[in-house]
């Protein structure tokens, strides 16, 4: 009946009237609010080479680090985070780069504007959820570490930091990645508290972010950013909800067709 028939429209009405965190026009091209972040990206010449890799944006090195961000990424004792990827044992190289170029995502990357959302903890003020990441680098990820060792499902939170780095809390045991993640989605998706979600998307798709490209292509992100922060600035949907548009639009195709 036409009441049912309302129901997607009132929940879009609803949805888009929700405050996002950021201005709409404010999305693209743009840092969090964050301990190690700039206030705007801005050009670099100097960037790590992988670093480099998921900054590249129109032909020029825009990156929201800087250079001694970049340079840090790589070390296993960053001074970044205190941060200790070889919490239980040696990481394996392969594993050990996709965490890498995770930090240089998180650190540098200026084309995450639609997905940053706001926080009230101690050392930042922002952070990006839900960001769509393309299903070949999920499950790569997934591959090139399921045989190194860790000792939780959530980086986020619960080490101890006693010895001012990240140590495995008393009740963990070491074991290799797969006992704690045993699905692609499972390591990208909790490992940083739903930083990302995988996508049902491929890479070139437009529609979900890039780890890897050839940077001499330029950079795929970009269009996924502009697509997702188009929707956002078209008021179709806030900010906060942008990681359900492919999910709902097959809901809300149904309910007005039915």
């Amino acid at each position: 009946d036409m009441a049912y028939k309302q129901t997607p429209v009132l929940l879009l009405v609803c949805i888009a009237t929700t405050c996002s965190a950021r201005d709409r026009a404010d999305l693209l091209n743009t840092c969090m609010d964050a301990k190690h972040h700039k206030t705007r990206p801005g050009p670099e010449d100097k960037l790590h080479d992988q670093v480099l890799m998921s900054v590249v944006s129109s032909g020029r090195r825009k990156s929201r680090g800087g250079v001694n961000t970049s340079q840090e990424i790589h070390k296993d004792n960053s001074r970044l985070y205190s941060f200790n990827w070889d919490h239980c044992g040696k990481m394996s190289p392969a594993c050990k780069r996709y965490f890498i170029q995770d930090t240089c995502l998180y650190e540098c990357s200026p084309n995450l504007g639609p997905w940053i959302q706001q926080v009230d903890q101690s050392w930042r003020k922002e952070r990006f959820l839900d960001v769509p990441l393309c299903k070949e680098d999920c499950q790569e990820w997934w591959e090139a570490c399921r045989t190194s060792f860790t000792c939780k499902t959530d980086w986020h939170k619960g080490w101890d930091w006693t010895s001012g780095v990240n140590k495995c809390p008393a009740s963990a045991a070491c074991r290799i990645f797969q006992h704690y993640f045993p699905t692609p989605a499972s390591l990208c998706e909790g490992l940083w508290s739903h930083s990302y979600k995988l996508s049902n998307y491929s890479r070139g798709s437009g529609r979900c972010i890039q780890m890897w490209f050839d940077p001499a292509q330029g950079n795929p992100n970009e269009e996924v950013a502009a697509f997702y922060a188009s929707l956002v600035s078209a008021g179709a949907v806030p900010q906060s909800v942008v990681p359900l548009v492919p999910s709902l639009a097959p809901v809300l195709s149904f309910w007005l067709l039915g």
